[in-house]
């Protein structure tokens, strides 16, 4: 199973930016733990270093698996801190929004979709040029999309580096489609729900809270509630 996940500041202040930026790094890492494969499609940098406006990430994995995993998630994330950027500011609650981008097209890109055509380099560049067809033009025939190669004397090379740059092409066709689809659920990042978050996350290094198991905290409490109807039987 694939799902294409955005997790993004909205258009909240430099804060959310930095928030997104951490919160993919644990988003990930908890990926990775419950076996589900990531790579990260999109991502729109902040307006500073270290932080991100929105990304865009492409999951793989089980059906189970990925239904469990994005319960956690998927929502309005909570940070609560102080602001990095500007001490003096009085918010401690920052948020930003996880969200599933449904319904877009997956382009896979394979080699044997290319139809490759040589022909002779155009320009100068002496008789090699003008009379060898080293030159190659590859065209994806899923989408259309073609590039024309001449840097090299070399026909091997040239259809090595058209096949490089065909793939950058379709892949930005696919950007382009997501970019679309991401515009069309822009009024989901205008109004990521406040107050009640999936995940609630504090301090700057973003680590899961410790689970006491010691029960002392539970041992407590029974010998408050024994000392108290003790009280009441005296």
């Amino acid at each position: 199973m694939e799902k294409l996940i955005q997790i993004t500041s909205g258009r909240g202040p430099l804060e959310c930016q930095w928030v997104v930026a951490k919160v993919l790094k644990t988003f990930l890492e908890e990926a990775k733990q419950n076996t589900i494969a990531y790579e990260i499609i999109h991502r729109e940098n902040g307006d500073e270093n270290l932080t991100l406006k929105s990304v865009t990430v492409l999951l793989k994995g089980k059906e189970t698996d990925m239904t469990t995993f994005l319960k956690n998630w998927l929502g309005s994330v909570c940070w609560i801190g102080k602001s990095t950027f500007r001490k003096l500011h009085k918010r401690n609650n920052w948020f930003i929004g996880i969200f599933e981008l449904e319904d877009v097209q997956m382009i896979d890109f394979h080699e044997k979709d290319i139809r490759f055509q040589t022909t002779r380099s155009q320009g100068s560049g002496g008789q090699n040029v003008n009379k060898v067809n080293t030159a190659v033009r590859a065209t994806h025939l899923p989408t259309k999309e073609s590039v024309f190669v001449q840097d090299s004397r070399s026909q091997l090379e040239n259809k090595k580096r058209s096949v490089i740059r065909l793939k950058e092409k379709v892949m930005t066709v696919y950007i382009r489609q997501l970019e679309r689809k991401i515009k069309d659920t822009w009024f989901l990042q205008m109004q990521i729900e406040r107050g009640n978050p999936v995940r609630t996350f504090s301090g700057t290094d973003f680590k899961k809270n410790d689970i006491d198991k010691s029960f002392r905290k539970q041992r407590h409490v029974l010998k408050n509630e024994l000392k108290n109807y003790k009280n009441d039987l005296n």
